[in-house]
């Protein structure tokens, strides 16, 4: 095979990998029931004048099902904690004991659990928005080697091959909804 032609087709492969991995971190902000400290991912804390990701400043960790702890490695980062969760508009409302930051999780009602999925069909239909674009560049790049004198046969191949790609993680990003809706589902 044209090295040309398995660059365009290795790069395709990494970019539709990454729309599946960043589909998965969104997958993990999307709360499906029991605590999880992977919940406040998106949390970011004024630390100093910079925002730094809530991991970096504290511990987070869940004592039982339906409760997050927030130990800050300086008790003067309370209140910027309390602070960035409610701003991260996550439904979440911390309470403090003056030593560490408590967030107990509702149980989720159905109409959120409706809302949920929704939110994470509209997460998988970006990802393989993502996915048919990088087939779409692909194909691009394919037909500027075809023009450029490639053989045509080579370069419909390489389509197939991309095609076949494009198929392989439509269903990888199927798989994962399926997976996400049964646990937000879940009661």
């Amino acid at each position: 095979m044209n090295e040309d032609i398995q660059f365009i087709l290795d790069g395709t492969e990494e970019a539709m990998q990454n729309a599946v991995n960043h589909l998965k971190k969104q997958f993990a902000n999307i709360r499906a029931g029991k605590a999880s400290p992977s919940m406040l991912g998106s949390v970011m804390v004024d630390y100093y004048g910079s925002q730094t990701p809530l991991a970096q400043v504290a511990n987070v960790n869940t004592p039982d099902g339906r409760t997050i702890s927030i130990q800050p490695w300086e008790k003067s980062m309370i209140q910027e904690i309390e602070k960035a969760i409610m701003n991260a508009n996550l439904g979440f409302n911390p309470m403090n004991n003056g030593e560490s930051v408590i967030i107990n999780v509702p149980p989720l009602t159905e109409e959120r659990r409706r809302d949920l999925v929704k939110q994470a069909k509209a997460e998988a239909e970006d990802a393989k928005v993502g996915v048919r674009n990088d087939r779409k560049n692909a194909n691009n790049d394919i037909k500027k080697l075809e023009k450029d004198g490639l053989a045509e046969d080579i370069c419909s191949n390489a389509e197939v091959d991309v095609q076949d790609l494009t198929d392989k993680y439509i269903k990888r990003i199927d798989e994962l909804l399926a997976v996400k809706e049964k646990e937000i589902l879940t009661v």
